[in-house]
């Protein structure tokens, strides 16, 4: 019996418009993913160009990305990238570098240093970073304020409470580098009444106590060394 109903006025059925659309949809969200692929490759470019000036954000990125990825080797360059984080000059700086870091990687800075740090490594960062000034784009030797004074403070606490999976231990790393910074013995005096005010105890023994018996003449060698005042 021959079929009594019209054909589509403009001769597609409903599936065919149907699959036409969604061809169409599937090509404009292709063209779309392409298209931002390539923007994204171009930003990308356009800010690697700029790791090449010293002291540009793009470049101390880059150094944080390969500080991170460790030439391939298995954890991360932990040296490297205090130094970084210590080199870079003020809280707005580093809001560039977060910012040249999307740019160059299309990833956060933070949520890398998150995941790719131990907890103690991470506060240790942000310890360094809280002494930073708000302003400024030059570089300087550590002020002694209340935050440098804290921000040591924290990053021995740090270095002292890291661990090795299920094992405790000391970053002896971590610790020489904030020595390293205090000027004065004096200075470091003034250290210790810090620590004991975030920490309840003496700085001397948490360190007597985090270092081989052979080991902590050395570290307080480097604090001897400085000029008293």
């Amino acid at each position: 019996m021959p079929s009594t109903s019209a054909p589509p006025p403009d001769g597609f059925s409903f599936k065919e418009k149907l699959q036409y659309t969604l061809l169409g949809f599937v090509v404009v969200g292709g063209s779309f993913l392409l298209g931002r692929s390539l923007i994204r490759k171009a930003v990308s470019t356009a800010e690697e160009k700029k790791t090449f000036e010293e002291g540009n954000p793009a470049a101390f990125a880059q150094q944080i990305r390969m500080a991170l990825e460790n030439n391939g080797w298995p954890g991360k360059d932990m040296p490297a990238l205090r130094q970084v984080i210590l080199t870079i000059p003020s809280i707005a700086s580093f809001k560039k570098v977060i910012n040249s870091y999307q740019r160059l990687y299309n990833r956060s800075l933070m949520l890398d240093l998150k995941s790719d740090l131990k907890t103690t490594e991470y506060n240790e960062v942000l310890a360094i970073l809280s002494a930073k000034p708000a302003r400024g784009s030059t570089a300087r030797t550590p002020q002694l304020t209340l935050a440098q004074y804290q921000s040591w403070a924290q990053r021995l606490k740090a270095a002292f409470d890291i661990t090795y999976g299920i094992f405790p231990g000391t970053d002896e790393k971590a610790i020489k580098a904030v020595f390293m910074e205090i000027p004065t013995q004096a200075a470091y005096r003034q250290l210790g009444i810090v620590y004991k005010a975030l920490y309840g105890n003496e700085l001397d023994s948490d360190l007597r106590s985090e270092l081989e018996f052979w080991e902590y003449p050395s570290y307080m060698k480097i604090i001897t060394d400085k000029p008293n005042a």
